[in-house]
């Protein structure tokens, strides 16, 4: 906001004057902290393809609150070793706790519950939990974001959870015009005996369609684990509408 100002525009003028900004998660596994503004419902939808792996992954965000965003992902279609169908789906929130100023980063949480939505052979086939700590920083034209989190993993057919831990690294920074990079160190510690540890690198272009349109593609390595070799990817990240100015104020 602009500072300086002696007298305020009228409220009706400052909403329709709020440009929508895209506040994309993807491409990378780690979320950032930031949050979609008040109201925004936003949208983001990708692909990943590799040898015996395919899916379209979605997430649907919507700010409720300046500082609480609300999730549902879904896989509608989802391709792994020959079987395909839907995938799982999952419900949580994302609240900013802490703003970033000056050394101290932004921090959020994220919480997500696992729905077993998907067909049979697909999927984790049981009910799961995770919960992050988000913490985002820019340095100039660099942004970080660094996740460290827990999940619980449902056993199917059986009572508790086996867990795991994620790390994720991500660094993004603008290239020329509306380009932009990002790169990525994550992974998972083991899960069980069949699910050991995993460790990614990533690398994506990202392309700024416009501030509330955003694209982006590249692929992911697996260093170690029961993954692809290489995974490639692409998507979208975009703004709808904020839901609570759908309509314009009358004039007075």
């Amino acid at each position: 906001m602009l500072a300086g100002l002696t007298q305020s525009a009228p409220l009706h003028a400052q909403a329709a004057q709020v440009e929508l900004v895209a506040v994309p998660n993807r491409p990378t596994f780690a979320s950032t902290a930031e949050t979609v503004q008040r109201g925004v419902f936003e949208v983001e939808y990708g692909f990943e393809a590799a040898k015996g792996h395919q899916n379209i992954n979605g997430l649907l965000k919507w700010g409720v609150f300046k500082n609480l965003e609300l999730w549902f992902l879904n896989n509608p279609i989802q391709r792994d070793a020959g079987v395909a169908g839907m995938g799982d789906s999952g419900a949580g929130f994302k609240f900013a706790m802490i703003p970033q100023k000056k050394a101290i980063p932004k921090v959020a949480v994220l919480y997500v519950a696992t729905l077993p939505t998907a067909s049979a052979g697909l999927g984790a086939g049981a009910s799961g939990h995770s919960v992050q700590m988000l913490f985002s920083k820019d340095l100039g034209k660099h942004h970080i974001d660094i996740n460290e989190g827990v999940q619980f993993v449902g056993r199917p057919g059986a009572s508790g959870y086996d867990r795991n831990y994620f790390t994720a690294f991500s660094y993004f920074h603008p290239l020329t015009g509306k380009w932009g990079y990002t790169g990525e160190i994550s992974g998972f510690s083991r899960t069980n005996a069949a699910t050991p540890a995993t460790m990614t690198l990533l690398h994506a272009a990202t392309y700024n369609v416009s501030p509330r349109l955003i694209l982006d593609a590249g692929a992911y390595f697996a260093v170690y684990g029961n993954l692809p070799r290489v995974t490639f990817f692409g998507g979208v990240t975009y703004s709808i509408a904020d839901l609570y100015h759908l309509h314009p104020a009358r004039k007075p």
